[in-house]
């Protein structure tokens, strides 16, 4: 194979971009649960980006918020003559409003710290890939290290150094999720690595820099969107954990797993609304997202699809 030939067998998945997108399209045609996750998600995201056009109420602003109003039962009216559709919550805000709002909190810094821990683990997986030797094995020692840790005990123990916050949590999150996608990206990066293409552009002098990211980095892509995809809705889910136990999200920023945690003890009461349906939300939130990124996973590995 001459170097023009090497060079041209690069990138495969990058040359044939409407095969996935006919594969997607026909996967989601045969599966029914993955046309309904899909919507579902849609919806979500939807509800979370228009939730000040869409909600009955602002739940951040204290002149729309009567405290008689609180721990009203689903459909009950206030005494402003609004109607709490999923009831009201101990402070007496709109439950349908905050768990609009709630969703804005939970998708962003999900959304935000994976995108974050993507680019730092991806900068590290390429390089112990492609530099092999001691630099490989730090790196690799570290990865090791980390994921030897439950992720919420690494997490618990930045919060409680750290305090609370939407920034705070962001940096745990990143902090646990970062060492996935290192593993992931350098085992990609290692298979390319030793293939022509990648000898073909040594021998062409260029730049490691741009064989790694205009060459191997193409190609390590389909594993690092799925891992990604599957990690936001982990990144969710132990954000919701955190601040259950108090150590997320402050009271003033209430995300889904802080509505959650504010009715708990009232369940016994029998008032089970204030958590039932910031818990439905966040079920069918992390459900999506995980049947749409296991339908993703077939699209970009047909090898994988029943």
């Amino acid at each position: 194979m001459n170097v023009s030939d090497a060079l041209i067998e690069r990138a495969p998945a990058a040359a044939h971009v409407e095969a996935p997108l006919r594969r997607f399209v026909a996967m989601y045609a045969e599966s029914r649960i993955a046309v309904v996750a899909l919507v579902v998600l849609v919806g979500i995201l939807l509800c979370a980006v228009s939730a000040p056009l869409i909600s009955p109420q602002n739940p951040y602003d204290l002149a729309q918020i009567d405290i008689l109003d609180a721990r009203l039962p689903p459909g009950e009216k206030s005494a402003g003559g609004m109607t709490f559709v999923l009831g009201s919550d101990d402070q007496g805000r709109d439950m349908l409003s905050a768990i609009f709002y709630g969703l804005r909190i939970s998708l962003g810094v999900g959304i935000a710290a994976t995108v974050a821990a993507v680019g730092l683990g991806l900068g590290f997986g390429l390089i112990a890939a492609y530099a092999g030797g001691r630099v490989d094995a730090l790196i690799m020692r570290v990865v090791d290290l980390q994921l030897s840790f439950p992720a919420i005990l690494i997490a618990l123990v930045l919060l409680a150094v750290v305090g609370q916050g939407v920034d705070k949590i962001i940096i745990a999150l990143i902090t646990v999720q970062w060492a996935y996608y290192a593993r992931t990206v350098r085992s990609s990066a290692l298979v390319e690595r030793g293939k022509d293409y990648v000898e073909a552009a040594r021998c062409l002098r260029l730049s490691p820099a741009r064989i790694l990211f205009r060459h191997i980095l193409p190609n390590c892509l389909p594993p690092l969107i799925v891992v990604a995809t599957v990690q936001v809705a982990h990144a969710i889910a132990l954000e919701a954990t955190l601040s259950f136990l108090g150590l997320g999200l402050p009271i003033t920023q209430p995300s889904l797993g802080l509505l959650i945690s504010n009715g708990f003890s009232y369940l016994l009461s029998g008032k089970y609304w204030i958590s039932f349906y910031p818990g439905i939300a966040l079920l069918m939130t992390i459900m999506s997202i995980n049947l749409v990124a296991d339908q993703l996973r077939d699209v970009l590995n047909p090898r994988l699809s029943r």
